[in-house]
This record gives C-alpha cells, structure tokens and sequence, in this order.
C-alpha cells in the first residue's frame, strides 16, 4: 500500500508515545500519519518495565503521572484492550538521609495535588515488600494506587484505536528526511515515499535527537542502555507485591507472571542495546544484599533496552521555536511510557490550539538556553 500524497500530522514513532499521540489526534479529527522504521513498540517501549507511577517530584510530572494512571484504569473502554494492570501500589526504599528528606517534600507535593502517597517507617516498608531485607534502610515512600502493566498491550490498543478513527498506521517504513522551506514543515521523505504536511511530531525516543536534526532542530537527547532479567517462578510469591525500587542503588523489581521482572542501572555506559553479563554481577551482588530470598531464584531471561535522556532527566515537549510545524514529545528519562496517556492528550491539544489540561510550559527545549533547568528527581 502507498503512503498517502498528504496527511494534516505526521507523527515520527511508533511506541507508546507516538501511539498514544496519534490515537488522541486521530480520535479528535485529524488526519493523522503514524510512522515507525521496524514493529510498533519495538524501541524503548517493548523494553520498559511497565511501570505506572505518580510519585515524583515535579508538580508537572505529578500531574501527568496521575492523568495517565486514570487512563489506564479505563484503557479498556478507551481506546480498548486488556493492559493487565495491576494497581499494587509503588514502593521507594531509602537509605540515605538526604533521600528521606526529598521525598518527604515530595510526599507533601504529592498529597496536595491528590495522590494518596505516604512515608513509611523501615518495620512497615519491610512488612509491604517481605522479599527485601531493611537493613540500613531509613525509612519509605508508597503509593497505593501506582502499579504497572503490559507495554505492548498499550501500543496495540492504542494503534488499533488509530485505524478505528481512519488514522493511518505505517510499520517498517523509515524516515530519511523532513523538508522546511522559509522556516515551515512542509513535508517528510521515507523509504517508500514523500509526504506532504504541515506538522511534524517527533515520538522517536531514543532516536529523537537524529529525527531533530532533520529539520534542523536540535533535541538534546542521548541514549542509555538498561538491562532487564526476569527470573524463575518464586515460590509463595507475595500477593500484590508492590514494584519495590531501592532508590539509594536503582534495584527495582515487580511480579512478573510466577516470578519478578527486576532491573537495576548498568555498571558501565552504554548507547548498545544489547546485553552485557558484567551487569550480572553487580545485580548479584545488589539482589544478595537488598533481597538475599531471591539469590537463590534462577534467571529465565533477560533483555537490554534504551532510556532516552535528557539533560535534566525531564522531559522534553513543545514546539521549535525555529522552525514551524516541528513538535517534539521525547527525553522523557525513564518515565515516558507512564506518561504516555497524558502527553498523547497535552500533544493533540497544543496541535489544535487549545490550552491543554496539564501546562507543560515549562518542559520546553527552550528552558536549556534559559538555563532553567527543571530536573526530576524521583527516577532510577
């Protein structure tokens, strides 16, 4: 099949961000093109740990974190597909009195703008996560209502949701060029052919900062590998496990069908998405100290994937100020898939004109050349 001569949108990714982007676009009228070089979801996405969190420290973040959690709650009703949530809550582990203190200011936050988080003593965060040993820890911070769920479920649901409302969805069709003329957007050149349009939206994640250059934008985005294990069935695996991240190392982990999926950062930086066994090690080394139960569980498989950082560890989303018609949702750090739902939303409203229900003002790529850095703190 062709590619259509013109489309109103063009959005670049095909991940939860681009999907979720296309899905709100496409649901309100637009003309919608949706663009992905290999399978939808087959970038960061397909790699996240799934996590679904409102716990953070910048009100913004709060706020979309919360949105999207409705979402959700509601995915099958809209766009439609079971998501396989599982709402048992969130946990941080900390260890360092400096730690404490920064999620009891964001705790605070928090509370203000309606999420039900709260500080726990070291005994009760023992008490909700008996996999994990407290020693040392100082206390916790937990959300009932956080959880996870599947990434890839999301994607489908929302492409699906795409073609229901007559968006079109091309996988395994490349991008090689954006076209700007006196400073405007007026089209895409792909592997199978051009497009004409007026508007662009980067959702490329990891891959930003090359679709930036494109059209002469610059996206500071960089590439991150993390790695993944998930392990052999658990034996009396807890009930409603809550996904636990010991914050002072970056050791997280959930309930993955009979056993857990965990991660922690690599030891040693990487733009490779490929996996590397001296991560093992230190994980090892991690699991024997925070969670010494589960030294002994094997390990069924393991991956490697792609965070797309920023240079605050927030994210990045606007539109360029240079060249019209170029918008961007990327550099998310980690958090991108949570907030796949909200952003879709702010993305579609900001495309048709119209003040979106979370100002993210203040996440343009502009802030760096202010030297308004807005850094988010509450990410492994």
């Amino acid at each position: 099949m062709t590619l259509p001569v013109r489309a109103e949108v063009v959005v670049i990714g095909g991940g939860a961000m681009g999907t979720s982007i296309a899905f709100h676009l496409a649901e309100a009228g637009t003309q919608v093109l949706l663009l992905e070089r290999d399978e939808l979801g087959s970038g960061s996405t397909g790699k996240a740990a799934g996590g679904v969190r409102a716990q953070f420290s910048d009100p913004v973040n709060i706020a979309l974190g919360a949105r999207s959690l409705r979402a959700f709650e509601r995915f099958a009703e809209r766009p439609g597909g079971e998501i396989d949530l599982r709402r048992h809550g969130y946990l941080f582990l900390l260890s360092d009195p400096a730690d404490v203190a920064e999620f009891e200011n964001s705790v605070r936050l928090q509370n203000e703008l309606g999420v039900p988080s709260r500080m726990l003593t070291a005994r009760e965060a023992g008490e909700l996560a008996p996999l994990v040993s407290v020693d040392g820890v100082l206390a916790g911070a937990f959300s009932p209502t956080d959880g996870h769920c599947t990434p890839d479920a999301v994607v489908q649901g929302y492409a699906a949701g795409v073609r229901r409302f007559g968006g079109d969805v091309r996988r395994h069709c490349a991008v090689e060029g954006i076209e700007v003329s006196g400073g405007r957007i007026t089209g895409v050149r792909t592997d199978a052919g051009a497009v004409a349009t007026s508007t662009v939206i980067c959702a490329a994640g990891a891959w930003s900062a090359e679709v930036g250059a494109m059209a002469g934008v610059e996206l500071p985005v960089r590439r991150l590998r993390r790695q993944i294990l998930v392990t052999e069935p658990v034996p009396s695996l807890p009930d409603r496990l809550p996904f636990t991240i010991d914050f002072s190392t970056g050791f997280y982990f959930h309930d993955e069908g009979p056993g857990l999926l965990m991660g922690m950062p690599d030891p040693v930086e990487s733009t490779e998405s490929r996996t590397d066994d001296r991560w093992l090690d230190v994980l090892a080394d991690t699991v024997a100290r925070r969670a010494p139960a589960l030294s002994a569980i094997g390990a069924a498989h393991r991956w490697a994937g792609l965070y797309e950082l920023s240079p605050d560890h927030n994210a990045l989303i606007g539109a360029s100020s240079e060249v019209d018609g170029f918008r961007y949702a990327t550099g998310f750090s980690g958090h991108g898939f949570l907030q796949s739902p909200a952003v879709g939303e702010v993305v579609r409203d900001l495309v048709l004109g119209r003040p979106p229900e979370v100002d993210v003002g203040g996440l343009s790529v502009d802030r760096f050349a202010r030297a308004a850095h807005r850094p988010e703190r509450n990410l492994v």
